[in-house]
């Protein structure tokens, strides 16, 4: 393999997005002649910037377009958006989406998720005690064995 020297072209933290959102993401775009479609896919992972999904009913077929977007525990978020790549394989499609547009709000919480998510993951790593925080902004998407649900008590 040739060794080369690859830079992270990411602008901001990304997090897997696995627990309990098994729920899809809806694409709202409009195709080349103008007419109004979605798409519906599932979520892999997310950043402030973009994210990246998979669909087995194939890839928006426009370069721009609309996501709504809703996480558990948040409020749904409307963003612009661009197609950055597709890969296929036989009947499944993975999709890379930028983000194009996104209220600052909604960019600093989902750093601040990630940021939290990828802390996590290094105390798990040190084998540290208190792996599991109640400040964790990343709790409602987490799915973590090292979970203590008795942090977050309402």
């Amino acid at each position: 393999m040739n060794n080369q020297n690859f830079s992270e072209k990411r602008k901001h933290r990304r997090m897997p997005v696995i627990s309990n959102l098994i729920e899809p993401v809806n694409l709202f775009y409009k195709t080349q002649d103008g007419k109004e479609t979605s798409l519906v896919a599932i979520l892999a992972d997310l950043s402030a910037s973009g994210m990246r999904m998979i669909s087995f009913l194939g890839a928006p077929m426009a370069d721009e377009f609309s996501i709504s977007l809703q996480l558990p525990g948040m409020k749904r978020m409307e963003l612009a958006a661009r197609m950055a790549w597709v890969k296929q394989k036989e009947n499944v499609f993975t999709v890379g989406i930028e983000f194009t547009d996104m209220k600052p709000e909604n960019a600093a919480l989902i750093s601040a998720m990630a940021d939290d998510f990828n802390d996590c993951d290094t105390r798990i790593l040190l084998r540290l005690p208190e792996a599991c925080v109640s400040s964790c902004r990343a709790h409602c998407i987490c799915n973590k064995i090292q979970k203590d649900e008795t942090l977050f008590d309402d």
